[in-house]
């Protein structure tokens, strides 16, 4: 690998930036509302590793638009001076993203949400309040007393976000400004609200002080698009009024564009941000699922930008430049972009970014590799299982200086993960698996492939301690969770399948027509579903819940699966349940129904796929439960989840033994 610009200085208006790595602002809520301790370890893990320019979560510059982050928040001051010390020394930059979010946040009073127009947001669904010339000026006094709070505070700079339909992209669209004034109508109209803003921002901060704008064109019919985008970055630059400009994509009419998942493919987003970069006179900054120093040096080097973001790359791994420039890319953990712990901790339960891959992510001081505690005196490790979980326990395990038998009773590593990878669009999650692998190796894990262990075999094998990490099974006892006392007639026909039966099935079975019977709602049933698909069956997709794979929706990735699956012959049965299975079909009825309503009908299929909670392969911990052995049950073994709970309990497992 011969790098040739990634990893060279740049200047950003008065600010120089040791290379061109930049990490956009990503919300993480480690801080609920303000900047504490485990914010700023997530932000010096990434200094201490090397990257050279941060842009710091949104900043809610005004309490209409509460945030993960509050300049009105008690207290945050002293964290963020906090944060540039702990920062400094390592020589990464800090820019601090500004942000009002129009009618895309409820104000903390429970008032309506302000907006340019009367035009409610798709998420948040509250007509919003036509702001007044008061309320704009209020709001741009706002901003620029924000910006000159960072640059006392220590920051670097600013970046005012007019991007993903937030308050400035609100005024800019004709979509959502219907005003008849001075701040709507024409372009210039449109524009005037972002460009006051900035002119406020940059008369508020020294000229030491980098002042960018983030922008994207929102990909909606009449919306703003790149020529827009490209015109606003013009009228911006001309005035010398930015030191950069940082380009994204999509809004929440396009919500899965604005962080794709796994089925888009790296660099995306350049089609559209690659004309902005270009037509920039000020550097540009892309991003876009890259997630490679070598990836991000190629679109510097075909002219398409002048900095890359590696943002969820770096949530992967917090040490991925000074692993890369020491000459050790292959140690670099890989984002999956799976985006289960990143947006999908955000919009799921937690309200709290994670990560797939990486346990680590807001706990760095406790559970970071670095932050590891060598072992008192080195013992003999048993893991049993050599999936995720299996894999992540015997790596740390070694890491502190463990003896680590890995036993895989399969002839090879990866375990469901190998399975995953089967299906359409999803290769990219083995990553992690032949990661995990070579690491283990490198580590020095003795390795016992296609290895059946029983447990008089583990107890020969006398170790320390034992760590069980053996998976779980498909359950194919056809009880769906909505009516569990009625069990699907006819589930041991032999063409009823398991997802894994369908992915592992070589060479594969073309059939016209086939049923998906999902009772989980993640992205098992997607993966069946678009195979089969795939194999030019007309499917019939069958959930007692409320929406298609629900599961996926904070991870953005079930409406994109839908898009794909309308491609071919899909029809869709939300609230309905499987009754029986027949030798050429199956009978369905909705859930609120009865088994015996009139309502009850038939779909054909050839092949029916029943995607349910799966079976823990406890069998080993029971034998062992008396044996005295120290024994720790992890990932699906202990109860089937998903890949973020059997690494994190694998990394959690490797560290106590």
């Amino acid at each position: 690998m011969s790098l040739t610009h990634i990893h060279t200085p740049i200047r950003l208006g008065p600010v120089e930036v040791k290379n061109r790595v930049v990490r956009t602002a990503h919300a993480t809520n480690l801080g609920g509302g303000t900047m504490n301790d485990a914010l700023i370890g997530y932000h010096r893990a990434r200094a201490e590793g090397g990257a050279g320019l941060s842009i710091v979560e949104i900043l809610s510059v005004h309490p209409t638009t509460p945030a993960t982050l509050n300049v009105f928040m008690p207290g945050i001051e002293e964290g963020y001076r906090k944060l540039v010390d702990a920062v400094r020394p390592h020589g990464m930059k800090l820019f601090q993203q500004l942000w009002h979010g129009g009618h895309n946040a409820l104000p903390l009073d429970g008032s309506p949400p302000w907006s340019a127009s009367d035009v409610p947001s798709p998420t948040i669904g509250v007509t919003p309040v036509p702001m007044t010339q008061a309320m704009i000026d209020e709001i741009v006094a706002a901003y620029a007393d924000t910006a000159r709070r960072c640059e006392e505070w220590g920051l670097d700079g600013v970046e005012i976000h007019c991007a993903h339909g937030y308050l400035p992209a609100q005024f800019l669209s004709p979509n959502a400004n219907r005003r008849t004034d001075a701040y709507g109508g024409s372009f210039d109209g449109r524009m005037r609200f972002m460009r006051e803003v900035v002119e406020a921002v940059r008369a508020a901060v020294s000229p030491g002080f980098a002042v960018g704008v983030r922008m994207a064109p929102d990909l909606s019919a009449n919306g703003v698009g790149v020529e827009e985008v490209m015109r606003a970055v013009a009228i911006l630059e001309e005035a010398r009024l930015i030191d950069f400009v940082d380009v994204s994509l999509g809004d929440y009419h396009a919500f899965p564009k604005l962080i794709g998942a796994m089925h888009e493919p790296l660099g995306y987003e350049m089609p559209t941000s690659a004309p902005v970069a270009r037509a920039a006179r000020t550097p540009a900054i892309v991003t876009g699922r890259f997630r490679t120093l070598e990836e991000a040096d190629q679109v510097i080097r075909a002219g398409d930008a002048d900095l890359v973001a590696l943002t969820r790359a770096h949530i992967a791994d917090p040490d991925l430049v000074r692993k890369t420039l020491a000459g050790h890319p292959e140690q670099v953990r890989p984002c999956i972009a799976c985006n289960q712990g990143c947006v999908g901790g955000l919009l799921g339960p937690a309200a709290r970014m994670g990560c797939t891959v990486n346990p680590a992510v807001g706990a760095e001081d406790s559970l970071e590799d670095r932050a590891l505690t060598p072992a008192p005196s080195p013992r003999k490790i048993l893991v049993v299982g050599g999936g995720p979980a299996g894999m992540e326990a015997a790596r740390v395990a070694a890491l502190r200086g463990h003896r680590v038998v890995l036993a895989e009773a399969a002839d090879d590593l990866g375990g469901a993960l190998r399975i995953a990878a089967r299906a359409p669009q999803r290769h990219g999650i083995a990553d992690i698996a032949v990661w995990l692998e070579q690491e283990i190796y490198r580590l020095g894990v003795e390795v016992r492939l296609s290895s059946y262990l029983s447990a008089d075999d583990i107890r020969a094998e006398a170790p320390d301690a034992v760590i069980l990490a053996t998976g779980a099974l498909p359950r194919m006892d056809g009880i769906q969770l909505s009516h569990p006392g009625e069990p699907i007639a006819g589930i041991d026909r032999p063409h009823v399948l398991s997802s894994w039966d369908l992915l592992l099935e070589r060479p594969p079975r073309r059939v016209s027509h086939a049923v998906v019977v999902d009772d989980v709602g993640h992205y098992e049933g997607i993966a069946a579903a678009e195979h089969l698909i795939t194999l030019g069956a007309e499917v019939h997709f069958v959930t007692r819940h409320t929406a298609f794979a629900h599961q996926m929706e904070a991870a953005l990735s079930s409406e994109p699966a839908l898009q794909r699956l309308a491609r071919g012959r899909f029809h869709l049965h939300l609230r309905t349940r499987a009754l029986s299975i027949g030798p050429d079909s199956v009978t369905l009825v909705p859930t609120f129904l009865p088994a015996t309503d009139p309502h009850l009908f038939q779909v054909p299929a050839e092949r029916v796929v029943l995607v349910s909670h799966n079976a823990p392969n406890r069998s080993l911990a029971d034998e062992l439960a008396g044996s005295g052995l120290p024994l720790r049950l992890i990932g699906d073994a202990s109860t089937p989840r998903f890949l973020p709970a059997a690494i994190r309990e694998g990394r959690l497992a490797g560290m106590e033994v």
